[in-house]
Formats: C-alpha cells, sequence, structure tokens
C-alpha cells in the first residue's frame, strides 16, 4: 500500500478579486462582489468533499507602494491588494462545512498577542475545533507604517519578537485547564478560579498579565502554520509550527528543506513526525495532455506579456523597487529585509523569467490528464518522504477548483494517496492522522 498524504490549500492573494481578467472568472456582475464570500464558501465546499485538511487564507495589510514609489500599478492589476480581513471570512467558511480546518493568515508584528489570542480562541470555539493560524512576521515597510513604524524591524529581529509572542499566546490558550469550565448549576459553580491562572508575562517586547477570558479550546491549542524559508525562518517553524507551507522548485531540495525541519525539531525536544510539511504545487489537468499543455503555455505567456505585475508582486515581497531593473537584463545578487529566502533565488534571473517561472510556481510541471498528475505527486511525495501538497492557483476560477475537487482528486483516492473521509472531528485530529 502507498503512503497516504495530506491535502490543502493555500488561498493565494487572500480575501480579494480572483482571475478578473482570466477565462471562466465570472460575469462583470460577479466579479464587482468580490468582496461577498461567494466564490471562496464554494471553494470550501468543494474541498470538503474532496477531504482536504485545510484552506489557508493568505493577507497582508497596507496598499504597496514598493515598484516605482506609488501604489498605482499595485490597484491597476489588482497585485496583492485589495484584501479583506481574512479573520471574517472563516465563520462564512465554518458555516457551510463541517469538517474543514481553517487558518487566517495573522501578522506577529501587527496583532498585540492578547488580541490575537482571543481572536484565534474564538474562532476555534465557534467551529468546534477547526482553526489554525497562520503565522507571519511582515515583510514590507508599508505594512508597518500602518501600525505606527517607519519600517519593520530586521528580519532576525523580527522572529525573535514572534518567538516570544507564540509563547504568550500559546500559554494564554493554556490559561484555562481543560476542567476549568465546571457549569455546575445547583452549587452556583460556574467555573472554578483555582484552574484558571494568570500568566504575568513580563519579556523583551511584550507584557501581558492574562488569563485569557474565555476557557480552552476545543483543541487545547488550535493549529500553528509558518512558511519559514530563510535559516532563522526554518529554526522559527521547527519549533512552533504544526503544519509548514513549504516552496521548492525541484524534488532534491524539497527532501533536504524537510530533512532539515526536522533535525531542527529534534533539537527542540519536538516529534519530528507531528509536523507536517506540504509543498506548494498549481496543478493544470485536463481530459488530454494536449489541452493541460496549452493552458499551462498560456499562463506562462501571461506571465510574461504582464511582466510588470510580476515585477510588482516582487517588490512588494522584498522590499526592493524592480522597476529599475531592466525586464530582460539578469539581476544582480540582492538583500531584503522582506522575504529573504525569495530575493535568494532572484540572482541571476531576469524578472520576465522569474515571471514566467512562477506561472509553474513549484518548478515541478503538474501538468495534464489527472491520471498522470496524481502519478506526478505519487512519484514526488515517496522521494521525499512526505507529507503532502499544498495546492494553489492565484486566479483560480469555479472551473479551476472542480477540476482539482472533483477530477484530480479522486484519481488520488483511487491510488490509496488522499483520504476519503475525516476520521475525527478537530483540525489537529485528523492532520496529526498520519
Amino acid at each position: 500500500m502507498p503512503k497516504p498524504f495530506h491535502l490543502a490549500w493555500f488561498l493565494s492573494r487572500g480575501y480579494g478579486p480572483k482571475a478578473w481578467r482570466h477565462d471562466w472568472g465570472g460575469t462583470d456582475g460577479t466579479q464587482a462582489r468580490w468582496m461577498q464570500p461567494d466564490l471562496f464558501v464554494d471553494l470550501a465546499m468543494a474541498m470538503e468533499r474532496a477531504c482536504f485538511d485545510y484552506l489557508i487564507i493568505e493577507d497582508s495589510c497596507n496598499v504597496s507602494y514598493t515598484y516605482k514609489g506609488n501604489h498605482d500599478t499595485y490597484l491597476r492589476y489588482a497585485a496583492a491588494t485589495p484584501k479583506l480581513d481574512p479573520a471574517v471570512l472563516v465563520p462564512y467558511l465554518a458555516q457551510a462545512t463541517k469538517n474543514l480546518g481553517i487558518v487566517p493568515t495573522l501578522s506577529a508584528s501587527e496583532y498585540p498577542p492578547f488580541l490575537l489570542a482571543r481572536l484565534v480562541n474564538s474562532l476555534d470555539h465557534v467551529t468546534e475545533g477547526r482553526v489554525g493560524w497562520n503565522i507571519v512576521t511582515g515583510s514590507n515597510d508599508g505594512g508597518a507604517q500602518n501600525y505606527g513604524s517607519d519600517k519593520h524591524i530586521p528580519h532576525d529581529e523580527r522572529y525573535d519578537r514572534a518567538d516570544e509572542m507564540c509563547d504568550v499566546v500559546t500559554r494564554l490558550w493554556e490559561s484555562w485547564e481543560p476542567d476549568a469550565m465546571v457549569l455546575d448549576r445547583e452549587n452556583a459553580i460556574f467555573a472554578d478560579g483555582q484552574k484558571v491562572h494568570a500568566i504575568n508575562h513580563e519579556g523583551k517586547y511584550f507584557k501581558v498579565r492574562g488569563p485569557l477570558s474565555a476557557p480552552r479550546s476545543p483543541q487545547g491549542r488550535p493549529v500553528l502554520c509558518q512558511a519559514g524559508g530563510s535559516p532563522r525562518g526554518i529554526t522559527f517553524a521547527s519549533k512552533w509550527a504544526d503544519t509548514i507551507i513549504a516552496s521548492q522548485t525541484s524534488v532534491e531540495s524539497m527532501k533536504a528543506y524537510r530533512d532539515e525541519v526536522r533535525r531542527n525539531a529534534v533539537l527542540h525536544g519536538r516529534d519530528p513526525d507531528k509536523i507536517k510539511v506540504l509543498f506548494l504545487a498549481d496543478p493544470i489537468v485536463d481530459v488530454t495532455m494536449e489541452q493541460a499543455r496549452l493552458r499551462r503555455q498560456k499562463d506562462i505567456q501571461f506571465a510574461s506579456d504582464n511582466v510588470e505585475f510580476t515585477q510588482a508582486m516582487m517588490s512588494t515581497l522584498t522590499g526592493i523597487d524592480f522597476s529599475k531593473y531592466p525586464v530582460d537584463e539578469p539581476l544582480p545578487a540582492l538583500t531584503s529585509n522582506g522575504h529573504q529566502s525569495v530575493v535568494a533565488k532572484y540572482a541571476g534571473r531576469t524578472p520576465r523569467e522569474i515571471g514566467m517561472a512562477q506561472a509553474n510556481r513549484s518548478g515541478l510541471d503538474y501538468t495534464g490528464t489527472p491520471d498522470h498528475v496524481a502519478g506526478m505527486m505519487q512519484e514526488v511525495m515517496e522521494e521525499v518522504g512526505g507529507d503532502g501538497y499544498l495546492l494553489t492557483y492565484g486566479d483560480f476560477s469555479r472551473r479551476y477548483v472542480a477540476e482539482i475537487t472533483d477530477g484530480l482528486v479522486p484519481e488520488l483516492q483511487k491510488r490509496g494517496l488522499t483520504k476519503r473521509g475525516y476520521a475525527h472531528k478537530t483540525f489537529r485530529d485528523n492532520l496529526m492522522d498520519f
């Protein structure tokens, strides 16, 4: 029997407009209502039919101005903006599903720990144990400027601050013992005060008394997700994350990354099997190989024709204005206080090449019939060792969702590679099922 792996979905560019210039993106009227949860509810329901573990909602909270020094390009192309708050979307997705895990992105550089702990705890209660927290530290200085700072603190120090943030948040989640809520009506005892504890935290970055103002959530601790790619980010993710977003361009680099995470986990006293590393992939499936390849080439050509969009996105991620670099000349080695693991991959490549490569995000060409793509995914996971895939497609449509959940996934299930049902009630238990 093959070893099964997990499936999840990365909602690239967050709670914002999708496929507004692409085929099958819907009518003008539909696109004008991108703020409504309809498309994302449809996505969540389809994912649950296909037994995905979770949906993660990317986020950033600023209208970037890095490219050309203004926000015009970003707004013209809907490049990483506009976006609504992902936490608002969670109850809609939860109401439409029963088992799917839902993971909003909440910045450790923008939320105070008590507010974040309370929000995620509340969402976990109302979803009966199906919520996680995607931990980000921020990358673009425009975000910092919306919260009272001129720029982000240095990259590695942001992770130091996030370490303390996670410590405080998890201690707040655990400040109520599991049986602290008594609900003894006869003796008039709602909760046992001896089982609820202040944390009295005083650290370098935060001072928090506690306890949390609500009982421990159904999962005990909501699922923690992170995307550390730099050396400091990998150390952080290995210490805190239950599931990791990984972006690698070859089977060899996927295996090396997962092995490094697992080594770091042991150094932190963790069981490496309790960390699920999911690799980004953007399959394109169709009824014939030729039709699927034609669609892939169309995406690559679109990226080549819209290189300004690519440059603007690169600028947001790194804090570097790529309008200063010719689109068809190799980039020099660059340094960034943003996504360091991303900018490290740019040297020697032209902005146009980078955009075209991003049209095949994983670097592994998951293009073809459902049978072909499922076979490729199986071979890659067997060589890497696990733990699964985080599917993503920035401009997805309802057609694309159906092709994945009702076309590709049945083939994966037939091969015994992905689950056919949910064995447990909570997100954490389903994620750790294998």
